[in-house]
């Protein structure tokens, strides 16, 4: 399971997507999520899913990498689904009833949206971390944050811990994987018994995971400083951020979609 989960992890290529602006790949991602949740309707959220299908073959990412980043989050989608569908009411006759557990055709529909909804949120964000790598990243989060730098808050700071953050988790779940097989190698039981058994066998674990972690959070720190590290004060860059032609396009043609996502609302209330 633990090898399943690929958030943060980067994915080098050459194609339309990988070569896009981070701004604008950080821009479209944000405004995704909004129309995600504003698109309420079954049309809507068919065609949020054509257009991340569209992106994702444009993208050259295999179908079985999107199966592989979902499984981890299925539990919570499965949760999310089934406290939907015993609290969503209806106008009508119950379809199902047992004691004061009533399930709705409104909870059974809501229910399936939103399963359908939280997997098109992850992979649309995920989507941004696969195609784009963790230095250009930053350098584009710290762009888009630049105007709150005039507030005095710390936007080169933030840009740097959100990316490390990242950066990060391929490498914290491949250590946890590593004492987990220590651990089975000297007779622990970890994928046996009761679930207070399971929770109380993870202590071995999770002890040399943080002395890990903040191992390795010690050495990135000294790193830094034996390189002379002061932050985004005065600080040049390899390569330069520049929108050209061919990214306005794309941001063009993704607004257009966003526009046509949002106009189904009226659609689907006309049609209702």
């Amino acid at each position: 399971m633990l090898k399943d989960i690929t958030i943060g992890q980067h994915f080098p290529g050459d194609s339309v997507v990988h070569t896009l602006d981070p701004r604008i790949k950080l821009l479209v991602t944000m405004l995704y999520i909004v129309v995600l949740f504003m698109a309420s309707n079954p049309l809507g959220i068919a065609l949020s899913l054509a257009m991340l299908a569209a992106l994702y073959a444009a993208a050259k990412i295999p179908p079985r990498l999107i199966t592989r980043s979902l499984k981890p989050i299925l539990p919570v989608i499965a949760f999310t689904a089934v406290l939907n569908l015993f609290f969503i009411t209806g106008a009508g006759e119950p379809l199902f009833e047992l004691f004061f557990l009533k399930i709705y055709r409104e909870g059974v529909e809501y229910a399936a949206l939103m399963a359908v909804r939280v997997i098109a949120l992850i992979a649309g964000t995920s989507l941004l971390t696969y195609t784009t790598s963790p230095l250009v990243l930053t350098d584009a989060i710290e762009r888009v944050l630049s105007p709150l730098g005039r507030l005095h808050l710390p936007v080169h700071e933030l840009a740097m811990m959100m990316t490390i953050a990242l950066r990060f988790i391929p490498t914290l779940i491949e250590e946890t994987d590593k004492i987990m097989n220590a651990q089975k190698a000297r007779g622990a039981l970890l994928d046996s018994g009761t679930l207070t058994e399971r929770v109380q066998a993870l202590v071995p674990v999770l002890i040399p995971l943080f002395i890990s972690a903040f191992r390795r959070a010690d050495e990135l720190a000294m790193a830094m400083e034996c390189r002379c590290y002061r932050g985004g004060e005065g600080r040049t860059r390899l390569k330069v951020l520049k929108c050209g032609t061919r990214d306005w396009l794309c941001l063009a043609v993704c607004l257009a979609a966003f526009a046509l996502i949002l106009s189904t609302r009226a659609l689907w209330q006309v049609a209702a």
